[in-house]
């Protein structure tokens, strides 16, 4: 009998044992078991969602002092326990530590943002064009909610569906990446202690065609908010929309960074990098297209392949580590694949490239940058989602604006200049939903929108104030005197 430690689902305020389990392995070390986490089936799903539906009415309808003080609660101790939260997230995800306490710390904000934010939702009374009528336009609860979410941010971005969807009253059925369920659950268990009302909050883990399909599909699923790939959001697209359920998808990206002629060169080179390779580029926001103008060009190939040499791979765990090791067996073979698709389209291979040998045996990969790339070729058009970028050279910046613009996606996009004219220009015509400016494309701040335009998102923004379009409904009432 195995002695490694079993995490169970949470569903109507009990912990409940999986109808399977799948074993947690740390992609620095893969000796190395985190633990074996439940696997729900079709019966557990279903009873997590009525444990949500039948938890709504009183929920929806609570005291919000007593949501704020059990959503502050929760931001407390993740912050309270960041650095133990943190080694976790880099056992089981592979960023680096610094990059997972800094996740973890964002993750505790949020819950405390939206702590806030119960206090401050706001609405409209305003007079009737008809005498001796008033209109009152108020907010309330969208009802119960699925969150799905991907295995890049274990923490983050679970909390930043979570923390609106209870603030504003809402009752939550969570299914977190297979990959990576280690962090929701210790996430489900700060929860689960923080003064919820048993079935407010719920998760089940495991597969997505099982827990993900019977979330969509359920007509006691109100919403879905999904994180992940372009082909699995569109589907859920198209059934939430066949039976008019609310749906929120953030997909896919190919966010480009633009650097001009007049860009400080050692700037550029650094928020370059710390775009492309930081987390082991396994960021949706992260720039894998670098589209550089003709003056800048060279200076930024040569600059960008010596800075790369001073990069550090490794363990996430250990201390100097710049980039920790891609996530899985499969996603290492999908960036060798493209590694190899850049390589037969005749993209020259400046730097990286293979594999990196560690004291411990992982999914270690050297980061990977192409020059003499054109538009038209796979790895300038597809999302890689690992440590791959490539250089485009483009003869101004008109030409570099097109071509940041020529992509079916739209998240983030980056400038580095020193024109002010060309900075306000890129903010104004980049299609995208959020633009940097001398900053990595990858990086935002946890109180503000997030989200982007064409395939990359759809629905309403997340994040900060503009989440309750997505986790409430208006409500308009006519008052006679």
């Amino acid at each position: 009998m195995s002695d490694t430690k079993r995490f169970d689902n949470y569903i109507g305020g009990q912990w409940v044992a999986g109808a399977d389990y799948s074993t947690n392995i740390n992609p620095s070390e893969l000796s190395d078991v985190i633990g074996e986490y439940a696997k729900a089936d079709l019966a557990q799903v279903n009873a997590a969602i009525d444990a949500a539906r039948a938890a709504f009415p009183a929920w929806s309808t609570s005291g919000i002092q007593a949501r704020s003080d059990a959503l502050d609660k929760v931001g407390s101790e993740i912050l309270a326990r960041r650095e133990e939260l943190g080694t976790l997230l880099a056992r089981e995800e592979g960023k680096t530590l610094p990059e997972a306490i800094g996740e973890v710390s964002r993750a505790g904000n949020i819950f405390k943002f939206f702590a806030g934010e119960c206090l401050r939702l706001s609405g409209d009374y305003l007079p009737s064009v008809r005498p001796g009528v008033n209109v009152e336009v108020t907010r309330e609860a969208l009802g119960v909610v699925g969150l799905i979410t991907p295995w890049n941010f274990p923490i983050a971005i679970p909390a930043w569906k979570i923390a609106p969807a209870l603030a504003y009253g809402n009752c939550v059925v969570l299914k977190p990446a297979e990959l990576v369920p280690g962090c929701a659950w210790a996430l489900a268990q700060i929860i689960s202690r923080a003064g919820f009302p048993a079935g407010v909050f719920n998760l089940v883990m495991g597969s997505g065609r099982v827990i993900g399909d019977a979330m969509v599909n359920s007509p006691k699923v109100d919403g879905i908010s999904f994180t992940g790939s372009v082909g699995v959001g569109r589907q859920i697209a198209v059934n939430c929309v066949s039976r008019q359920a609310k749906v929120q998808l953030e997909m896919g990206g190919k966010n480009p960074q633009v650097i001009l002629d007049d860009a400080d060169l050692k700037q550029a080179v650094e928020l370059s990098v710390q775009s492309a390779f930081y987390s082991t580029g396994q960021r949706c926001t992260a720039s894998s297209r670098f589209i550089v103008t003709a003056g800048i060009h060279d200076k930024f190939v040569e600059a960008m392949a010596e800075r790369m040499r001073s990069i550090k791979v490794g363990h996430a765990l250990k201390s100097g580590t710049d980039i920790g090791p891609v996530v899985s067996q499969a996603q290492l073979e999908q960036d060798m694949k493209y590694i190899d698709i850049g390589q037969s389209e005749g993209a020259r291979l400046v730097s990286g490239g293979g594999l990196v040998t560690c004291d411990t045996e992982g999914y270690f990969l050297a980061p990977t940058l192409f020059a003499d790339s054109a538009a038209e070729m796979r790895i300038s058009r597809e999302e890689i989602f690992g440590p791959v970028a490539n250089i485009v050279r483009v003869a101004d910046y008109e030409a570099a604006l097109a071509m940041a613009n020529d992509t079916e996606f739209g998240l983030s996009a980056g400038i580095a200049t020193t024109s002010l004219k060309y900075a306000n220009h890129f903010k104004r015509h980049s299609q995208a939903g959020m633009v940097m400016v001398n900053l990595p494309t990858a990086g935002v701040d946890y109180h503000v929108p997030f989200g982007g335009r064409k395939g990359s998102s759809y629905g309403s923004r997340e994040q900060g104030r503009y989440a309750q379009e997505f986790y409430t409904v208006v409500k308009t009432s006519y008052v006679g005197s």
